[in-house]
């Protein structure tokens, strides 16, 4: 079974462990009963083994949608509420005083000399600090207003080049209220990809924070000739005498003050309607550049209200933690959803979010650690992180302590898998690997890229709580897919959001019939509410992704590969783009492949590569700097990491450990990689070879190791 091939490896003595097991025996049938009567676990059983989506009709390629929304699909969160302005003034008016966004202070910062003579920027930081939600929205109503003195009109495109922060949210708000048209662009997008998106969308003013100004935005600015206005959220910055005439620069706090003094008396002719654009966002995108998505008031609202669906009893005990790129739909969609339902929102950063992060100072507090939060989204990359730290705490244990971590390891993955609960085991093992993330969490919200079984039910047992992984893209407003809580199973996204449909097309090249058996099989289309209005000046690309059937309702060709399970959950087995045919004819799906070695202690990040001009499989592969160290330490091997990565002879000791994973994981022969190439260098978007959500940027990372495929291909490479 799939739970046992997740097991972990203990090195028990045999009569030692019949004895554990025997007493792990003993311990069940004593609590189980008790446990049915008290703890609710039967009904959620039962609700785990339902049927959670249907097909509309007979017919094969029919439509599936959740049983909560077989005869009408949900669309609006609250009655009346057609545009986020007025999901925002509900909000407002229902939990008035109650916290809503919260960031730290920064008692203290300090740059750390490492021993390689780099320095490290450190900071100790103090409590959170809130704004009810009447302070964000008087906020929000002055900076709509400021706007509008500087000469922003409705309907006309406004930028947010900024961190994630609670700025990021009130400026947002902000220009939803006074229907100005937010384009949003990754922190962390190169030049080229920042100037392409400003000129194309032909904005004035930009909305910024004093960092990114310094560090992307001078050196652009030439090139974006229309701007006039820039705007800090975070105060003014050092004086800059290379500014282009005609640009000034603003604080958040002026632009503010002018809205509050500002006459507001044509404001009603400026609110939005539900068809109107809320958001034009980049795709930090996986090919080519950046692709603006239209997205309107009416795509955000059907959205979020199929996510706020499948996260049971929301309200106002719940605290978010905000640190992936608000410019990403995954984030975005989350804390819109938290902001309708009375959450608090506490902001955080990848570099400070817990005790080890990079920018903590050693002995003082993450951001999770303060906060506690009940609710956090991550992406893939973040959780293999989080499993492969532990893990590798685990390895450094004393021989006691990790057969006893492994034993309750195993034990509650048997238990899960049954659908019940291990309190025990929660409270002696596992408590402390919670506190990690601050010990409070009730449900992780994944997307934005797949997640492996082996780091998902890692999650389940050391976090004690549900990973509601989930399906969507930028084009659908972050809505797809979303398992249920009380749905362990692992490798599937769930059932269709009650906003929304799914149909699979058959994709005859590579072989996937929506009559397939035992399940249907195809390109996964997403209808619905959610599904966004195109790309901004791009018609020819809008009208490719995008069809209307003779009901009007729309479709989202996404070029992913899905079945469909008895239960109507969805798992995603492929993507056409990742599809490439060998010179022999068979087919090699690149994902598959590096799923199926991603998480070995050895590799930090795969790319594998083919080309229908051979026969075989290569890949590009990121080490973990310690467990390649020690394998060239028993190998023998002596030299700098640079050498070490560049040595044939690692490569071909890699290899075996790939080839060796690779054959359990029962991949083809013709699908285990050949020939590699060891990267010293880590990929992260700054580098421009993966996205910010961690996905592969497939073209780039080919052009970057363009030499490396010719010497592993010998040259004659098409």
């Amino acid at each position: 079974s799939q739970a046992a091939k997740m097991k972990l490896k203990h090195n028990i003595n045999p009569v030692l462990l019949q004895f554990i097991n025997f007493i792990i025996f003993v311990y069940s049938l004593v609590t189980y009963i008790p446990w049915y009567i008290l703890s609710g676990s039967k009904q959620a059983i039962a609700k785990a083994k339902q049927v959670k989506a249907r097909p509309v009709n007979n017919k094969p390629g029919s439509a599936y949608r959740s049983v909560n929304s077989l005869h009408c699909l949900a669309s609006v969160l609250y009655p009346g509420c057609d545009t986020l302005d007025k999901v925002f003034k509900y909000a407002k008016t229902k939990f008035r005083d109650k916290k809503l966004l919260g960031t730290r202070e920064i008692l203290k910062e300090e740059d750390e000399i490492q021993p390689s003579g780099k320095v490290f920027k450190k900071v100790i930081l103090g409590k959170y600090t809130w704004l009810s939600y009447e302070d964000v929205y008087i906020k929000a109503v002055n900076f709509g207003n400021g706007l509008a003195v500087l000469g922003q009109q409705p309907k006309t495109n406004i930028a947010i080049f900024c961190e994630t922060r609670a700025e990021w949210m009130i400026a947002a708000q902000a220009c939803f209220m006074c229907n100005y048209q937010l384009v949003t662009l990754y922190a962390t997008l190169g030049g080229p990809a920042i100037v392409h998106g400003l000129n194309e969308t032909e904005v004035t003013t930009i909305i910024t924070s004093k960092e990114l100004m310094q560090t992307k935005l001078k050196e652009i600015v030439s090139q974006v000739p229309r701007l006039r206005h820039i705007i800090t959220v975070d105060g003014k910055p050092t004086t800059w005498a290379e500014f282009p005439k005609g640009v000034i620069v603003h604080t958040m706090a002026s632009v503010q003050a002018m809205g509050a003094k500002a006459d507001t008396g044509n404001k009603q002719l400026s609110r939005p309607v539900p068809s109107d654009i809320a958001v034009i966002m980049y795709t930090s995108g996986s090919t080519g550049i950046p692709k603006g998505v239209m997205i309107s008031h009416c795509n955000i609202i059907a959205g979020i209200t199929g996510m706020a669906e499948r996260i049971p009893n929301l309200g106002e005990k719940d605290t978010y933690i905000g640190y992936l790129p608000l410019a990403h739909v995954l984030e975005l969609s989350a804390e819109l959803v938290c902001l309708s339902h009375g959450c608090r929102i506490g902001y955080s950063s990848p570099q400070t979010l817990a005790d080890q992060s990079s920018k903590i100072k050693k002995g003082s507090k993450g951001d999770v650690t303060t906060l506690k939060p009940t609710l956090m989204a991550a992406v893939p990359e973040i959780m293999d992180r989080i499993y492969k730290n532990v893990m590798n705490k685990v390895n450094e244990m004393t021989s006691f302590q990790r057969n006893l971590f492994i034993l309750a390891y195993n034990y509650k993955m048997e238990q899960i898998s049954k659908g019940y609960t291990t309190p025990l085991c929660d409270s002696l093992i596992f408590r402390k690997v919670r506190m990690l993330l601050g010990g409070k969490i009730r449900i992780l919200l994944c997307g934005g890229a797949p997640l492996s079984a082996a780091t998902q039910r890692f999650m389940n047992i050391c976090f004690c709580c549900p990973v509601g992984q989930g399906y969507g893209l930028t084009e659908s407003a972050g809505a797809g897919t979303i398992m249920e809580v009380w749905d362990y199973t692992t490798g599937r996204v769930g059932a269709p959001l009650v906003c929304c449909e799914i149909k699979l097309m058959n994709w005859e090249e590579g072989g996937y019939y929506n009559t397939d058996k035992p399940y249907p099989r195809g390109e996964i289309l997403i209808g619905g509410q959610n599904v966004t209005v195109g790309y901004y000046k791009n018609e020819a690309r809008t009208r490719k992704d995008f069809t209307v059937d003779e009901n009007g309702q729309r479709w989202l060709h996404t070029g992913d590969i899905g079945e469909f399970h008895q239960d109507g959950c969805l798992k995603i087995i492929d993507r056409k783009k990742d599809l490439v045919k060998l010179q022999a004819g068979e087919y090699v799906s690149l994902g598959k492949v590096e799923a199926a070695l991603k998480n070995l202690p050895l590799v930090d990040n795969i790319c594998a590569y083919a080309s229908s001009f051979h026969s075989y499989v290569i890949g590009f592969v990121v080490p973990n700097q310690k467990e390649l160290a020690e394998l060239a330490r028993k190998k023998g091997f002596k030299g700098t990491w640079e050498e070490i990565c560049n040595s044939p002879e690692m490569e071909k000791e890699v290899l075996k450990v790939l080839a060796e994973a690779a054959m359990a994981a029962n991949l083809e022969k013709f699908e285990i990689p050949v020939k590699i190439r060891l990267s010293p260098d880590p990929w992260t978007p700054e580098t421009g070879l993966v996205t910010d959500a961690f996905k592969l940027k497939r073209k780039e990372l080919t052009a970057f190791y363009q030499m490396d495929i010719e010497r592993m291909y010998g040259k004659n490479v098409k």
